[in-house]
C-alpha cells in the first residue's frame, strides 16, 4: 500500500507504496501493454484518484480552512483524524482474507457479483459518497461553529480517511490480479499517478477555485465576491463521483475469482515474528523519530506564510508548480538508493530537510508579522524555491527508504513486511503533529490591545485593586483576530510559538540524528538481506 507525502509548504503527506515498480519483468513503456493491460491501468487510475480526493481534503485543504475558525491546539485535534493511514496494518489481513462471492438483492431475483477486492471496494465507496454528499449540506453550518465542534469534524473526517485506506488495501491487493505479470510494475505508476491527481484537485485545484482573489485575478472577466467553486459544491460533486464510478464498478467490471482465503492468524503471527527481530526493533524506532526534527516545518510553515500575507491560491499555486518537480526527481534519485548503501541519500537528505526547517523559520521572520505588507515578486519566488528543495529532499528520502524497505523484506512476505515497514515508516510523520500544533498554540503569546481613542488606564488601575482583569479576547485564531478588529481594537503577538516549537523541533532531529538514527542506519545497512527474512533466521538459530 502506499504512502502519500505532501509538502503543505508544505506537510509531504505519504500514503506508503508497495514498490511495485521493481518487477524484473515489467515491461520498457507503456505502449507495450496489452489492451486488457491498458484498461485495467486506466481503472486503477480512477480508483486511486478517488482514494485522493479524501486525503487531499484531509491532509491538505481542512486546515487551511479551519485555520480561520480554530487556533493551532484545534488543527493539532483535527490532524488525529490522518491517523487511519498509519495504523491501516492492524485490519489489513481482515480486508485480504474476508469476502463475498455475491450478493443477492433483499426481496428480488438479482444477484451480484462480486468478489475478494470488490466486496470491500463497492461498500466503501458507496458509504464515502453519501457521506460527501451529507456533508455537502452540512459542511457550512459545521464550519461556522468549528471552534465548538471540531471534534465532531475530525470524527467525520476520521472516518472518510478510515474508508479511504481500506479501499486502499483493496485496491492494492486487486492491482495483482487485474494486471497481467509482464505489466505489474505499472501498478505503483498507477498509483502514484491517480493518488496525486485527486489530492491536488481536493487541495490545489479547489483552493484555486475557492478562492475569491485567484477567481478574480486569473478566471474572470468581471470581479464577483464569490468564489468559483464552494466548499460545499465540491463535496457534492465527489460524492456523485464515487457513486457513479462505483454502479459502474459494479456492473460492468468483472472480478477474476478467487477462492483461497489467507489466514487471519497466520498474518498477524507473521508480523510478530517479524516485530521480534532485533535490528527490525531499531529500524521501527529510527522511522518513529525520525520526522520530529522538521515536523513544525511540514504541519506549520505553509499556515504561518498565510496568516503572514501570502494568499492561499499563491501557496496553491507553488504547490502545483512543485509537483512536475516531485516527478523528476522521483525519477533521478531512484539510482541514488540503490546497492548496499541503500540509506546513505535517505541520511543525506535528512540533513538537508533539517537545514530547509531552519531555513523556513527564517522566511515566515521575514514576512510582517500581521500580514499588512505585500509579498513581492522576489519573496514569492523565495518562497517557491524552498518549497521545491524541501519537496526534492522529501523525495530523496521517500525513495531511498522504500528502496532499503524492497531490499531486506523477505519476497516469501513481502506484502506483509511491506506493509509494516511502511505503515510505522508513515505512522513518525503522523504521531508528532498533534503535538506540535499544541505547542505552537502553547508558546504563542498574544493580546488584544484596546482602540487607540480610549483610555483604559484608570479602568484597568480600578479593576487591579478590585483584584479583577479585563479581557478583550484571545489573539490566536481567525476567529480570534476578527472579534478584536470589531471592537476597534488591534491584536499583538508578543511571542509567536511557531519559532519556539520549530526550534525545538530541530533541536531534537539534529541529537536524535547525530546520536542515534546515523549509528543505527550505518550499522543496518551491513547486514546481509537474509538475516531480515523470518525463515533465514528461524534456521540459523537452529
Amino acid at each position: 500500500m502506499a504512502e502519500v507525502q505532501h509538502d503543505n509548504s508544505a506537510e509531504h503527506v505519504v500514503l506508503e507504496k508497495k514498490d511495485l515498480s521493481a518487477s524484473d519483468d515489467a515491461p520498457e513503456s507503456l505502449g507495450t501493454m496489452t489492451k486488457d493491460d491498458k484498461r485495467a491501468f486506466i481503472l486503477l487510475v480512477v480508483l486511486y484518484a478517488l482514494q485522493g480526493i479524501p486525503v487531499g481534503l484531509t491532509f491538505g485543504t481542512m486546515p487551511f480552512l479551519l485555520k480561520s475558525h480554530v487556533g493551532y491546539g484545534g488543527l493539532g485535534f483535527f490532524m488525529l483524524s490522518t491517523y487511519p493511514y498509519s495504523i491501516k496494518l492492524l485490519w489489513s489481513p481482515i480486508v485480504d482474507s474476508y469476502f463475498v462471492s455475491s450478493w443477492r438483492i433483499p426481496c428480488t431475483k438479482w444477484e451480484l457479483y462480486l468478489g475478494r477486492r470488490k466486496s470491500w471496494i463497492v461498500p466503501v465507496q458507496i458509504i464515502v459518497g453519501l457521506t460527501f454528499i451529507a456533508l455537502a449540506k452540512n459542511i457550512d453550518a459545521l464550519m461556522e461553529r468549528a471552534e465548538t465542534l471540531i471534534s465532531l469534524i475530525t470524527c467525520v473526517f476520521f472516518v472518510l480517511i478510515s474508508l479511504a485506506a481500506t479501499q486502499d488495501i483493496a485496491v492494492d491487493g486487486w492491482a495483482l490480479t487485474l494486471l497481467s505479470k509482464n505489466s505489474l510494475g505499472y501498478a505503483s505508476t498507477a498509483q502514484t499517478i491517480g493518488v496525486n491527481l485527486g489530492y491536488f484537485m481536493s487541495f490545489t485545484v479547489f483552493l484555486a477555485l475557492n478562492s475569491v482573489e485567484a477567481c478574480n485575478k486569473y478566471l474572470r472577466w468581471t470581479p464577483k465576491n464569490t468564489p468559483i467553486l464552494t466548499l460545499s459544491g465540491y463535496l457534492q460533486m465527489c460524492g456523485l463521483a464515487f457513486i457513479c464510478v462505483t454502479l459502474w464498478l459494479l456492473f460492468y467490471q468483472k472480478e477474476a475469482k478467487e477462492s483461497e482465503r489467507m489466514e487471519i492468524r497466520e498474518a498477524y503471527s507473521t508480523i510478530w515474528q517479524i516485530c521480534q527481530l532485533r535490528h527490525v526493533q531499531l529500524f521501527l524506532i529510527v522511522h518513529m523519530i525520525c520526522k520530529i526534527g522538521y515536523q513544525a516545518n511540514d504541519a506549520v510553515t505553509g499556515l504561518k506564510l498565510v496568516e503572514r500575507g501570502l494568499g492561499k491560491e499563491d501557496l496553491a499555486f507553488a504547490v502545483l508548480v512543485d509537483f512536475p518537480f516531485q516527478l523528476l526527481f522521483g525519477y533521478l534519485t531512484a539510482t541514488w538508493s540503490r546497492g548496499d548503501k541503500a540509506l546513505q541519500p535517505w541520511m543525506v537528505a535528512m540533513v538537508f530537510k533539517l537545514l530547509f526547517a531552519a531555513m523556513s523559520m527564517g522566511v515566515v521572520a521575514g514576512m510582517s508579522a500581521d500580514g499588512s505588507e505585500p509579498i513581492t515578486t522576489s519573496y514569492f519566488l523565495l518562497i517557491l524555491f524552498s518549497t521545491i528543495l524541501n519537496s526534492f529532499a522529501s523525495t530523496v528520502q521517500f525513495v531511498g527508504i522504500t528502496a532499503f524497505h524492497t531490499q531486506v523484506a523477505d519476497p516469501v512476505m513481502g506484502g506483509t513486511y511491506m506493509t509494516l515497514l511502511n505503515t510505522i515508516s508513515n505512522l513518525g510523520g503522523t504521531w508528532p503533529r498533534y503535538f506540535v500544533l499544541k505547542m505552537v498554540d502553547f508558546f504563542t503569546v498574544s493580546m488584544c490591545r484596546p482602540p487607540l481613542d480610549v483610555d483604559f488606564s484608570k479602568i484597568e488601575k480600578m479593576l487591579h485593586m478590585s483584584n479583577a482583569s479585563l479581557s478583550l479576547g484571545e489573539c490566536k485564531s481567525e476567529a480570534g483576530l476578527e472579534h478584536c478588529s470589531k471592537i476597534g481594537g488591534t491584536c499583538a503577538t508578543i511571542r509567536d510559538g511557531y519559532f519556539a516549537t520549530s526550534t525545538i523541533c530541530i533541536g531534537l532531529g539534529v541529537v536524535t540524528f547525530v546520536f542515534f538514527i546515523v549509528p543505527i542506519c550505518r550499522r543496518l545497512q551491513r547486514i546481509a538481506p537474509s538475516e531480515w527474512h523470518i525463515v533465514s533466521h528461524a534456521q540459523k538459530k537452529h
